[in-house]
């Protein structure tokens, strides 16, 4: 229901910009879930747009061709989207991939469109390492092996009739993008050939050969122009309205605007076709439906089959929205797609041409029981035990079904789809529902003792399946709970903080640890918990028992550990375990739940990731971090030692500022954080009377230098991105004033600390500034020209504004020790004046 309420409220939010004439009465008559499932009757079209990342898709084109034609769409995006920001929370990496996956699956549901991944699991080698503007390089590390065989394999199953990705092989492109398009283009011929990857052929894949290749376009260069902009009355939306509301699903990266109805026209280029034909539309030369079908197939008696069926297909669209008028006649034109499925399967035709024919029956084989069942207005409801499990549990499922509708439908089965070695038992017949009948059939579910943990991107381990037979024809469907049913470890083990920073200069006589455990099992349960120490640490205590009564309760326990006096460079691990039932536990379960998408689970290791290096800092230092949100910066120095005060916005706005040696302003501040806006003129007095503002970066579209946020000295952020950026985090870093505190105080930067750093070396680039600021390094990608605009400072009136966009937050939370003791000089800076 939650995630209902929020595509409701995306879409009412866009709806509101619409004329008010009869848009109440057209919303009012539709039946949006049963023209879902009617319109793509019409055609036999498949169309595939790729790209590289979530949010990659075509939103406003594949909503014109999905809803407004009944084409069936997928989007085929490469990686999960791992490496970029996330704007709803601080979960990186593996766990945004996570989000930014869930997200896409939300969005198809509005704009009707699958979406499908090359990657395959978390840490999958096609990974999104950052931003890239090489296709050479993100093919390198992604693996061309790896890549390009899904990519046909892909293709080879999905036997897309149209292919277009989402961008150009450009330079101005996101090499990722620019990789997509290189590989989709040149899958155009290798689809097709029975020598490229024929292992797969032997595992039952057909060559599949697309029939026209499209990039997008101009319309100066454009083969092809197709207006999108048009409102539909059943949606009371138009496509680009539609595709919006798909965007605003994508909520870690801040997508989604609100557009009025207006025209608008997608612009596509033709670079390669299978076809011949004289005309520019995007569909000519591909059979666009049936009786298109029925005129190139030699066969008569299939051939005149083909024609009666469009025509059953085209009568079904013309009774919506009568659901009992439909539901019998999808149930026929069900049962001649079969025979023909049939008379296909045993004619003599050319094999590709059969291949291709017996694909389009079989997808509308399933379009018809999809609408078979929505038009029986079968109503199910799937209620669960519990959401989690645990390895050996019972559990009940209890599926209700309820006839919604004016007729009766015969000859109802439930059951459930679980993995091969799951039990489950129960009587499935449901038999006949009048009108306003319900029935509840009840499984008995018994984990495995061996069950799987739950995998991210795995299948649903719980389904249910529900069939009917109507003139004989039997309809199934396949329906998803509501929520992740998911298997996870009896205990979840997380260890606060996950990193630690040993000082060798002054190693901490204490460093407190706390470890929260949390019970998963359906029931009570007793645990030890205790840290593996690497040799010559201790604990107090050494252990601690933790006793449990219920399901989803949280136990901390907090240890102080003790380093040897002297520690030696270098990184070391520390285990959090939790030992019950002589079993011992060491995962983290990293609960991920938003509204708008389905509960996740990440899990991985619960070690605490050890670093020790000499870091210098000032003993009287005390900071106030601005917390965007959007980093960890304040915890991890916290944890190094420093004395970092979060400031709050309430803080911000009445609190006495100047209490602070340095306020360091968390990334993307000025968006995450509305009340540094309000408090510009707080923070410009703070530094005009001495104080250290340290702002890190924000975007040239966050609000920033335009009345909205307003820097002691005019500092323009450039635009695009991809021009202002340097992504190889190896590429060497010039220091232009050696001698300068920032680099020798209270630690003598040299060439090493620029060693390890990970994903990128700086985002964002300032392109103009004023002269009051001084300049402090250069860096550039390999054969471009350098940026020097990394890290600015200027004074102003008694203080100092250092504005920098490296990414110190990605080298923090990573644990490099370059990182740290640079960052602890720019927060430090003035402090020895």
């Amino acid at each position: 229901m939650r995630k209902l309420f929020c595509l409701l409220m995306s879409i009412l939010l866009l709806a509101s910009l619409l004329p008010p004439i009869s848009l109440a009465q057209e919303q009012s008559e539709a039946d949006v879930e049963l023209w879902n499932v009617v319109k793509p009757l019409d055609t036999t079209i498949t169309f595939l747009n790729t790209g590289a990342h979530p949010d990659d898709e075509r939103s406003d084109l594949l909503a014109y061709l999905s809803r407004g034609l009944g084409v069936k769409t997928a989007s085929l995006i490469a990686n999960r989207g791992e490496g970029g920001q996330n704007a709803i929370g601080n979960e990186l990496g593996n766990a945004l991939g996570i989000i930014r996956s869930n997200e896409m699956i939300e969005a198809a549901k509005i704009n009707g469109v699958k979406a499908y991944h090359l990657s395959e699991t978390t840490s999958d080698a096609i990974y999104d390492f950052g931003f890239s503007k090489s296709p050479d390089e993100t093919l390198e590390k992604w693996g061309e092996e790896v890549t390009y065989e899904r990519l046909i394999k892909f293709i080879r199953t999905y036997q897309p009739d149209i292919v277009m990705p989402s961008f150009e092989n450009v330079d101005s492109q996101h090499g990722h993008h620019r990789l997509m398009a290189v590989l989709s283009e040149k899958a155009f011929k290798d689809a097709a050939d029975p020598n490229v990857y024929p292992e797969q052929l032997e595992n039952g894949l057909e060559p599949w050969q697309i029939k026209k290749f499209y990039l997008p376009a101009n319309a100066g260069t454009a083969t092809t122009s197709i207006e999108i902009g048009d409102l539909d009355p059943i949606y009371g939306m138009s496509y680009p309205q539609l595709g919006e509301a798909s965007r605003y699903l994508h909520k870690s990266q801040g997508m989604g605007n609100d557009i009025p109805v207006a025209p608008r026209q997608s612009h596509l280029k033709l670079i390669e076709s299978a076809v011949q034909t004289d005309s520019d539309d995007l569909f000519a030369g591909v059979p666009y439906d049936f009786n298109a079908w029925a005129d190139i197939i030699p066969a008569s008696n299939i051939s005149e089959q083909l024609d009666t069926l469009q025509d059953q297909l085209e009568g079904i669209i013309k009774l919506y929205p009568n659901r009992e008028s439909i539901l019998p006649e999808s149930q026929k034109a069900l049962g001649a797609v079969q025979k023909l499925i049939a008379s296909t399967n045993s004619a003599k035709l050319d094999a590709s041409v059969k291949n291709d024919l017996l694909h389009k029956l079989e997808l509308k084989a399933e379009q018809l029981q999809q609408v078979s069942f929505v038009s029986s207005s079968l109503a199910v409801d799937i209620e669960i035990g519990s959401y989690v499990l645990t390895q050996g549990e019972k559990t009940q499922v209890a599926v209700k079904v309820t006839n919604e509708g004016k007729e009766k439908i015969q000859h109802i089965e439930a059951a459930l789809l679980t993995p091969e070695n799951w039990k489950h038992e129960g009587v499935n017949q449901v038999k006949h529902l009048k009108p306003g009948e319900s029935k509840t059939v009840t499984f008995n579910v018994t984990v495995p003792s061996d069950a799987e943990y739950y995998q991210p991107y795995g299948e649903a381990v719980i389904k249910t399946q529900l069939t009917f037979k109507e003139n004989g024809v039997k309809t199934t469907s396949v329906i998803d709970l509501d929520n992740t049913v998911s298997v996870l470890p009896e205990l979840g083990v997380t260890p606060d903080p996950v990193n630690i920073t040993v000082n060798t200069a002054d190693v901490q006589d204490e460093i407190p640890v706390t470890v929260k455990v949390k019970n998963y099992e359906n029931g009570s349960k007793n645990a030890t918990i205790s840290l593996n120490l690497p040799e010559d640490w201790a604990s107090q205590p050494t252990a601690a028992e933790v006793n449990f009564s219920e399901r989803y309760e949280e136990k901390e326990v907090s240890f102080t550990l003790v380093p040897p006096a002297e520690v030696a460079d270098g990184n070391f691990t520390i285990a959090a375990i939790a030992e019950a039932d002589s079993k011992t536990f060491d995962t983290t379960v990293q609960e991920i739940k938003y509204d708008h998408i389905n509960d996740s689970y990440l899990m991985y290791p619960s070690n605490i990731n050890g670093v020790a290096f000499e870091l210098l800092k000032p003993d009287n230092l005390k900071v106030g971090y601005i917390d965007s949100g959007f980093d960890t910066i304040a915890d991890s120095l916290q944890n190094a030692g420093f004395d970092i005060t979060k400031i709050t916005p309430e803080d911000l706005a009445a609190s006495d500022l100047s209490q602070y040696d340095t306020i360091v302003a968390g990334i993307r501040s000025t968006l995450g954080r509305p009340d540094v806006l309000q408090n510009n003129a707080r923070l410009l007095e703070y530094v005009e009377n001495g104080g250290h503002l340290v702002m890190q970066y924000v975007t040239s579209g966050d609000p920033w230098n335009k009345g909205a946020f307003t820097p002691p000295y005019p500092l323009e952020i450039g635009s695009p991105s991809i021009r202002v950026r340097v992504t190889d985090e190896n590429a060497t870093v010039t220091v232009t004033q050696p001698e300068h505190e920032l680099f020798n105080q209270p630690n003598k930067i040299n060439d090493t600390d620029w060693d390890g750093w990970v994903q990128e070396r700086a985002l964002y680039f300032p392109t103009a500034w004023d002269a009051n600021y001084q300049t402090f390094v250069s860096m550039a990608d390999p054969g471009e020209a350098p940026f020097n605009s990394g890290i600015l400072m200027a004074e102003y009136g008694e203080g100092t504004f250092l504005y920098t966009n490296l990414v110190f937050y990605r080298q923090i939370n990573a644990q490099v020790p370059g990182g740290y003791r640079i960052f602890t000089n720019l927060i430090s800076y003035g402090l020895n004046n």
